[in-house]
C-alpha cells in the first residue's frame, strides 16, 4: 500500500476508527469520509487484507481487463484519503467496547473512537505443507471463484469434504478439465444436495483417506504428493492447480466475550450493527458466506453509513 504514515503518538481520540485496511475498510473510510468524520484506519499486519495476496482480480466491476489485487487496494486507499481518511501502520492490541469512547491500545499508543468499525477479515486455513507458502498463487489458491478462470482446460485438485469445497470443486468444472478432490476421511461433511451433485459430476472424482504433505514445483504448482492416512502410501500426483478449503479463521479473537459472534463470526444484523452499540462489522469478520471483494466493500459502505447516522442521532 501506498502514502502509509507510521502513528507514534499517544492516545488519540477519533470519531471513527476503523480496524482492518482490506475492502471492507477502505470502502467504510471512503464513505466516513465524505461524511466528514475524518476517520482513521488501523491496517492491521497486512496492508489491503486478503485481496493484496491475489495476482489478478477479474471479477470485480469496472476492470474488464482484470486489476492486480494489491494495486485495487491502493486505488481503494487512495480514494479515502482523497476525502480525508488517514490510514496507519497500526495494530490494535485489544479493545475496550464496555464504555464509551471505545478504548483501542495499539502497537504504537492507544486511541479512543466514538464509534469502531471492525473490518479485521479471514484467513483461510493453511495445509502447512512445505511448497505451500511459495507457490501460493502461481498455482495455489484459496478462491475457486477469484482464480478458476486461469486454470480453463487444465487439470486441478482440491482439498477438503465440507459445503465450501464441494461448491468450489463444482465451480471449477466450469474450466477446468478435472477436478479431482482429496479428503482425510471416507465421507463428506457437505449437505447432501452437494454431495450428490459431486458424486455425480462427470469431471469430479474423490480420492478418499489422502492427505496432502507437499506442493511440488519451482516457478509454479507441477504436482502434489500425498500420503494415504490409513496405509501410509505416499505417491506423487501431477495437477496444474491446488485449491484449499478446509475452513476459514476469523480475525476476531480481541472481540472474544465483547461482541456476540457465532463460530468466530461476528454477527451482525442486516444494517451491519453488532451486539453493542455504536460498533459496527464488515466484511470477512462478520461474514462467513460470500468472502468476495465486492461484498466486503459493500458491507464497508453500510456499516459507515451507519457509523454516520449514529453519530448524527445523538447530536440531534
Amino acid at each position: 500500500m501506498s502514502g502509509l504514515s507510521i502513528s507514534k503518538a499517544p492516545s488519540k481520540h477519533v470519531r471513527v476508527l476503523i480496524l482492518g485496511a482490506g475492502p471492507a475498510g477502505l470502502s467504510a473510510a471512503l464513505y466516513a469520509a465524505r461524511a466528514d468524520l475524518q476517520p482513521l484506519v488501523l491496517t492491521g499486519l497486512q496492508l489491503g487484507g486478503q485481496v493484496s495476496l491475489t495476482n489478478t482480480i477479474e471479477n470485480y466491476p469496472g476492470f474488464p481487463e482484470g486489476v492486480g489485487g494489491t494495486e485495487l487496494g491502493e486505488l481503494f486507499q487512495k480514494q479515502a484519503e482523497r476525502f480525508g481518511a488517514k490510514v496507519e501502520l497500526d495494530s490494535a492490541q485489544s479493545v475496550d467496547l464496555s464504555v464509551r469512547p471505545f478504548k483501542v491500545p495499539t502497537d504504537n499508543g492507544e486511541y479512543s473512537a466514538e464509534t469502531l468499525i471492525v473490518s479485521t477479515g479471514a484467513n483461510p486455513n493453511l495445509l502447512n505443507v512445505p511448497g505451500e507458502a511459495g507457490l501460493t498463487g502461481r498455482g495455489i489458491s484459496y478462491c475457486a471463484t477469484c482464480d478458476g478462470w486461469f486454470f480453463k482446460d487444465k487439470q486441478v485438485v482440491v482439498v477438503g469434504g465440507g459445503d465450501s469445497a464441494l461448491e468450489e470443486g463444482l465451480f471449477l468444472t466450469r474450466f477446468a478439465t478435472s477436478v479431482t478432490i482429496f479428503h482425510r476421511r471416507d465421507s463428506l461433511r457437505a449437505g447432501a444436495i452437494l454431495q450428490k451433485r459431486a458424486l455425480n459430476h462427470p469431471k469430479i472424482k474423490f480420492v478418499w483417506n489422502t492427505v496432502v504433505t507437499e506442493a511440488i514445483g519451482t516457478e509454479k504448482l507441477t504436482a502434489v504428493k500425498l500420503k494415504n492416512v490409513l496405509t501410509g502410501e505416499e505417491s506423487v500426483f501431477l495437477t496444474d492447480g491446488l485449491f484449499i478449503f478446509i475452513g476459514h479463521t476469523p480475525n476476531t479473537q480481541i472481540f472474544a466475550g465483547q461482541l456476540e459472534m457465532e463460530n468466530g463470526y461476528i454477527k451482525v444484523d442486516e444494517r451491519m450493527h453488532t451486539s453493542v452499540p455504536g460498533v459496527f462489522a464488515a466484511g470477512e469478520a462478520a461474514d462467513s458466506h460470500f468472502k468476495q471483494v465486492i461484498t466486503s466493500a459493500g458491507m464497508g459502505a453500510a456499516a459507515a453509513i451507519e457509523a454516520t447516522r449514529f453519530l448524527e442521532q445523538e447530536v440531534g
